[in-house]
This record gives C-alpha cells, sequence and structure tokens, in this order.
C-alpha cells in the first residue's frame, strides 16, 4: 500500500515527463503537466477527511471511543488526539483488503494504461460498494432507495453510490450507538451502587463520580477493556 500512495503522489512515472493523462473519450489523450497534478492532487487531499469518514470504518469506531471515555468518566483522557489517531490506523486495518483490491483492480491496470479513467472508477467503486454494502441495514438502504425514486435496481450491483454512501452512514451511526448503550450499562451499574452506598452513610456532600471513577477504571483494567472492544469492533467488520 506504501507503494499505492507513492505512485498517487508522483503520479507512477518519472517527473521529467507528464505523468497522468487524462482520456478525452474520443480516444485521444491529454497529458498534465506537473503544477497541474500537483494543484489536482491538493484538491483531493481536502476531500479526504470526509471521504475517510463517509466511506470507511472510521465513524463507528470514533463513536464508540466517544461513547466509552464518557462511560468511563475520565474527561480528556485519553485526548482526542490519542482516539482520532487510534481510529484512523484501525480503519485502515479494517479497509485493508477493500483498498488491496481497489489498488489491484482498479489503480494498477489504469497506470499501465490498459483501462481508462471511466473503467477504472467502476472497477475501484465495485469493492468499496461491497464493503459498504455487507454493513448496511436493509432498512436504511431501502429508505435512501425510494427517497431517490426513479427505477428500482435489480441488484446490488445497480444500486448508485449516491444512494449506498448515505445509507452506509446512517447504519454505522446506528450500530455505534447500539455498541455505546451497551459499554454504558455496567459502568452506569457501579455509579448507581456508588450512589447508594454514599447515600447510606450520609455523605452526600461527596460527589459520587469522584468514588466511582477508580473502580470504573479499575473494572476496564480487569477485564482487558481495550482488547475486548478493538478486537470486537475490528471482527464486526469481517
Amino acid at each position: 500500500m506504501n507503494t499505492f500512495i507513492f505512485h498517487l503522489m508522483l503520479g507512477a512515472l518519472p517527473a521529467a515527463e507528464p505523468a497522468l493523462k487524462m482520456d478525452q473519450g474520443n480516444g485521444s489523450q491529454v497529458q498534465m503537466t506537473m503544477p497541474v497534478q500537483m494543484l489536482l492532487l491538493l484538491t483531493l487531499l481536502t476531500f479526504l477527511p470526509a471521504i475517510i469518514m463517509s466511506l470507511s470504518s472510521f465513524t463507528r469506531i470514533i463513536i464508540v471511543f466517544h461513547f466509552l471515555r464518557q462511560a468511563l468518566g475520565t474527561q480528556e483522557a485519553p485526548s482526542n488526539q490519542i482516539l482520532i489517531g487510534l481510529a484512523l490506523f484501525l480503519s485502515f486495518f479494517v479497509m485493508n483488503p477493500t483498498l488491496t483490491a481497489i489498488y489491484d483492480n482498479a489503480y494498477t491496470p489504469w497506470s499501465k494504461g490498459e483501462i481508462d479513467q471511466v473503467q477504472a472508477i467502476e472497477k475501484g467503486s465495485a469493492p468499496l460498494r461491497d464493503f459498504m454494502l455487507r454493513c448496511t441495514r436493509e432498512a436504511d438502504l431501502k429508505l435512501f432507495v425510494d427517497m431517490a425514486g426513479g427505477e428500482k435496481p435489480k441488484g446490488p450491483a445497480d444500486l448508485p453510490m449516491r444512494v449506498v454512501i448515505p445509507a452506509f452512514m446512517i447504519s454505522e451511526i446506528k450500530t455505534a450507538f447500539q455498541i455505546g448503550f451497551v459499554l454504558f450499562l455496567p459502568f452506569l451499574v457501579i455509579d448507581m451502587v456508588v450512589s447508594s452506598v454514599l447515600l447510606s452513610m450520609g455523605m452526600m456532600q461527596l460527589p459520587p463520580i469522584v468514588v466511582s471513577l477508580p473502580f470504573k477504571v479499575l473494572l476496564f483494567i480487569m477485564v482487558d477493556g481495550w482488547t475486548l472492544i478493538i478486537s470486537s469492533l475490528v471482527k464486526s467488520y469481517a
């Protein structure tokens, strides 16, 4: 995958000659100079955060991490930067088979001139569509298919990305909230027990969160919480 990123940045050809060629549709090609290539690359990079959040497992993972931190009550520990970094690399780990398929089926033939841009986009979107459809609920998919109107698709391959992407995102958010609810339950029990004990002892001036926080952290460490959560998140995409 490092070679893939390197070729995207350098155009897969030596810098001495124009590396990127765009098909005009009539059999002719237009070669882009290096400044134009850099401008195109920088423009694409501005959309990179939106692409990662919309087309990968990043959304589910980062929402679950947010719920976990809220349930533990550790405020800003781990920090947002740590959680985002961990979610980003976990997303790359989960998406590796899909990215590999896109690289092998679309980018490599396109870089060799065996297919044009339209064919590369079609071949590259197929593995991505398959990944998103595996994680999308039928009810969410049906909702956007009905709202899109027009002729009903005959199969998964006929579903447009403008339907698949929002349905996938809604399903990811729903799944993340369900996982977050389950994460909250054991820590909520600890908060309730600590509050009851403090109330029965007449220690109403002592905030329950101050007493329950060490017990919640201890419970999370004893059950090896990070391993359980990360392994469950990754396996949920298998």
